[in-house]
């Protein structure tokens, strides 16, 4: 028999450590060790005790390989496509392959090893004193401690431990501990082989053996209800041998499943069905495919995937559809479980470990056939897919700021060349990127310009802010809104607020001095939050007491300057004193389920005025508002972000279309200091093909993303010289190597230079932007020239495509 070795990848490898290893697969894990389960194994020159996965296994000679300690799992947790794809984002996103592992898996099917502890009886204690023969006696007595255990029994001893172990008192061993536990609940069956030969039963306990045996199997918990037995009457049958006990596996469901499921049929309109018949086409072609659904506010674009989804879930095929902001998921979690019940399986980050570590072994399990979520939702692990839809596919959250930095589309497209399958991308305003990859027949483009039904888009009017203060008002609502909002509330209608900053003034400075709050670990000024009489950073969430004088002059006039959603509740609430205002933000959504209570609340009318930040903004769907406002429009123009129009164009057209979908006309009052601006002249006629037109010229004027991509590579660290030292080493690497062995490698580098947020959480930041092609070997490249040996606590990480180079 020839030996085998497996080809393991290290959790904590980091930089050039960060590589296949090889191990020898002993005899006794032979048939256990297989691609995509994880390993225990020694590592370096200690042997210490680390954990690996493995990514493929192989014949070979295996004399002067270490072996394998321990298999953790049972079945492989990554099958084929998954180890492929983890392999992919390790090359392509520059992220670690345990980096790749860890974003593909909940956090609760995770382990994490465990240290504990135990004497060494061959060793010496003689010469042990102090706190460490107390440690070494407790030990004996006390074997296997966690290091939580004794540090609860002796306070802080890290190091004292540590020596003990150098020293061979103390042996210190690893154990794996899954992060959450499988949830089982107690059924009961008739124990085999019993064949009526009943031992004395009471008339209560007969009762409950009838009713186990006509069932087959009955939860103690059903069990309990239907007869209002106690625990004891059941543990009784039990101990008699008549019913026998056993688990079964019980899911977290995160959402409440419709007891009745309707399959209503689906009717488009001509525009719908042009789109749905071509997507189709692209499914039943069996060849990987991308197509842009580019709709219009308020088209209908639902409507069309849900009748995609029919006709995939009736092959038996998987279906992913992703979201791209938690605040959507419990609108369209509702549409789906009204139609498809128990079959959808939900993925985002507000539910609980437990919870999100069910919805991932349903889908694995095939209980699920349609998974709905955020960016993690594109790991679901089907073993077939037939579609991927992702709406609203401009939206920056579907990149990770995070190892690993990947696009949620650029991972669909991955997963649709394995399976085959087809990707629809959808927006009312597509990415620059998208587009012109629709344009250009990369992509195939299905446009709906109309409005479903009897629903038309809402006309838009820009209220000049600058005349509006001349005019003598030098409020945060201009004249217009306020009387929109009063015709409104006399129809018994509702509205929406966009003010996409939160807090209630955005700095807070001194009249005399200058002197400006600004958060001691970030460059930049705190928010004054009047909620809690806080200035509270947004970058490291460091927060203070509101200062009642200038810390550097004592001048007790300070101004507080700018106006968040708590500003504008304010003003709101002096205007409509009998009006309910309902705000929405970071601040006010922060418990878990709070967002889709307030979403339920408002739908029922609860709420007059929806005020918040971009949460409201996106992919809402209330017949009964037919105002939207938007506050501080152009704020966002001013951004150095060359993404900086696109997203403000998106936002804009994105919260005008929340008015007027019903079977009421709509409208959007847009304030603005400058009316005259084409961005908020497109956006408040909502033509995204005349917004792409100037936007593609700009791009390739300055030579951005269509026509290029763009690599960020960061350098970080608390000591501000030694970020400095390792991007200019970077920065030289690169010069070097682009002339001599990359010559063919065509490249423009702006920078070494500091971040615009040059310091966060006491880490100062510094920057090199390339504009590059992404191939390849311009990653080889990149990745010779960042392997530097790094000072102190520098890190360097490196951004494909990032959302923001600030």
């Amino acid at each position: 028999m020839k030996a085998l070795i497996a080809k393991v990848a290290i959790d904590g490898a980091i930089g050039s450590f960060d590589k296949e290893y090889s191990y020898k697969i002993p005899e006794n894990l032979r048939g256990l060790a297989r691609p995509g389960c994880r390993v225990t194994m020694p590592f370096g020159r200690s042997n210490s005790k680390r954990q690996g996965i493995i990514l493929s296994v192989i014949e070979g000679d295996t004399e002067k390989l270490k072996e394998l300690i321990s298999v953790t799992d049972d079945t492989p947790v990554l099958n084929e496509e998954m180890l492929m794809l983890a392999k992919a984002l390790h090359e392509r996103t520059f992220c670690t392959y345990f980096d790749a592992v860890k974003a593909m898996l909940p956090v609760g099917l995770s382990y994490k090893l465990t240290p504990y502890y135990t004497v060494n009886k061959e060793f010496d204690a003689e010469n042990l004193g102090g706190t460490e023969t107390n440690i070494y006696e407790y030990l004996r007595k006390n074997p296997n401690s966690t290091f939580d255990k004794l540090k609860k029994a002796f306070g802080d001893i890290g190091d004292i431990l540590d020596t003990l172990v150098f020293s061979g008192a103390v042996l210190r061993d690893f154990e794996s501990i899954r992060r959450a536990d499988d949830l089982k609940s107690i059924w009961l069956r008739v124990k085999g082989g019993i064949d009526g030969n009943l031992p004395k039963l009471t008339p209560r306990q007969e009762e409950i053996y009838k009713l186990v045996s006509d069932f087959g199997e009955l939860s103690r918990r059903q069990l309990q209800y239907f007869t209002g037995v106690t625990a004891s009457v059941i543990n009784n049958l039990v101990s008699k041998g008549v019913l026998e006990t056993f688990y079964k596996e019980e899911f977290r469901i995160p959402y409440r499943l419709q007891n009745i499921v309707k399959r209503d049929e689906i009717v488009l309109t001509e525009q719908q069905n042009r789109a749905y018949e071509g997507i189709l086409e692209e499914i039943n072609s069996d060849k990987p495919s991308v197509s842009l659904l580019y709709g219009v506010t308020g088209s209908g674009k639902t409507q069309v995937f849900l009748k995609l989804v029919d006709f995939v879930e009736a092959k038996g095929e998987g279906v992913i559809i992703m979201v791209p902001e938690i605040a959507l998921t419990p609108q369209i979690i509702d549409i789906f479980t009204k139609r498809y019940g128990n079959k959808i399986a939900v993925f985002h980050s507000a539910m609980s470990v437990g919870q999100r570590m069910d919805e991932y072994k349903r889908v694995k399990q095939g209980k699920a056939r349609i998974a709905i979520g955020t960016r993690s939702a594109i790991f679901a692990p089907f073993s077939k897919l037939g579609l991927i839809i992702m709406d609203e596919e401009q939206e920056h959250t579907y990149k990770s700021e995070m190892s690993p930095r990947f696009h949620a589309r650029d991972v669909a497209k991955l997963r649709a060349g394995y399976h085959n399958c087809a990707v629809c991308l959808a927006s009312a305003t597509p990415s620059i990127e998208s587009y012109s990859m629709a344009l250009s027949g990369k992509y195939k483009l299905f446009s709906l310009t109309e409005r479903y039904g009897n629903a038309i888009l809402p006309e838009v009017v820009a209220v000049d802010m600058k005349k509006e203060a001349e005019e003598g008002n030098k409020g945060l609502i201009c004249r217009h809104l306020v009387e929109e909002l009063e015709k409104t509330f006399d129809m018994g209608k509702q509205a929406i607020i966009l003010l996409n900053r939160r807090g209630h003034n955005t700095y807070v400075s001194c009249s005399s001095c200058g002197w400006v709050a600004t958060c001691p670990n970030c460059s930049v000024s705190m928010t004054y939050h009047s909620a809690n009489n806080r200035l509270m950073c947004h970058y490291c969430g460091y927060s203070v007491s509101v200062y009642k004088k200038c810390p550097d002059c004592e001048n007790e006039r300070l101004r507080f300057m700018g106006a968040g959603t708590q500003k504008v509740e304010e003003a709101l609430k002096l205007l409509f004193r009998d009006k309910k205002i309902l705000r929405l933000d970071a601040d006010t959504t922060a418990a878990r389920g709070s967002y889709a209570k307030y979403l339920e609340e408002f739908a029922r009318g609860d709420y007059d005025i929806m005020l918040g930040t971009q949460m409201v903004a996106k992919g809402l769907n209330f017949p009964n508002v037919t105002l939207v406002g938007v506050i501080g429009a152009d704020k966002a123009t001013y951004s150095e972000d060359y993404k900086g129009f696109e997203r403000t164009f998106s936002l804009l057209t994105q919260v005008v279309g929340r008015a007027g979908r019903g079977d009421f006309a709509g409208k959007a009052i847009v304030q603005t200091n400058e009316p005259d601006s084409s961005l908020i002249s497109l956006a408040a006629a909502q033509d995204y093909d005349a917004f792409y037109n100037e936007e593609i010229l700009t791009r390739k004027l300055m030579v951005y993303p269509p026509y290029c991509d763009i690599c960020a590579v960061w350098a970080q660290s608390s000591v501000k010289e030694q970020a400095i030292d390792a991007i200019n080493e970077i920065f030289s690497k690169l010069k070097e190597k682009i002339n001599d062995e990359y010559k063919s490698v065509k490249l423009i580098i702006l920078g070494p230079s500091a971040s615009s947020v040059s310091k966060v959480n006491n880490r100062y930041r510094f920057k090199i932007i390339i504009k590059c092609k992404n191939n390849f070997t311009f990653r080889e490249l990149l990745r010779n020239a960042t392997d530097i040996k790094l000072k102190g606590d520098t890190a360097v990480f490196v951004d494909i495509n990032p959302e923001t180079l600030i």
